[in-house]
């Protein structure tokens, strides 16, 4: 048993946008723009920029971002093993930002005991 009906999520998503689209035209036209501009390079094929959207929608937390790009990278031949390594990227990157963003806390947190410390002598 699956978590969602992805297939079903994925319509809902793409009719939302379409209602979107007749409210704002110019605004789901802009998106689409932005789609294929990296198309346009011919860089990287299409499983590849599928991965690397399904690696980024993780990082996003994005339910619609993963069943729209999961079914776009099954059909441009992207297979399990290929998935897992792409989502191993997005665990890392998350995992490392959590680091980074630690490091700055850690500096906010020493930031205000020096403050702090100032101000009682």
């Amino acid at each position: 048993m699956h978590m969602m009906e992805w297939d079903t999520y994925r319509q809902q998503v793409l009719s939302g946008v379409g209602g979107i689209g007749k409210l704002s035209p110019d605004t789901v036209k802009g998106y689409g723009q932005l789609g294929q501009a990296g198309n346009n390079t011919n860089q990287l094929d299409g499983k590849i920029r599928e991965l690397i959207a399904l690696a980024v929608s993780v990082s996003l937390r994005c339910d619609g971002c993963i069943a729209v790009h999961t079914d776009a990278a099954y059909k441009h031949g992207a297979n399990r093993a290929e998935l897992a390594e792409a989502l191993g990227v997005a665990i890392s990157v998350n995992a490392g930002a959590a680091l980074v963003y630690s490091t700055r806390t850690m500096d906010a947190f020493s930031a205000v005991e020096e403050k702090n410390t100032a101000t009682k002598v």
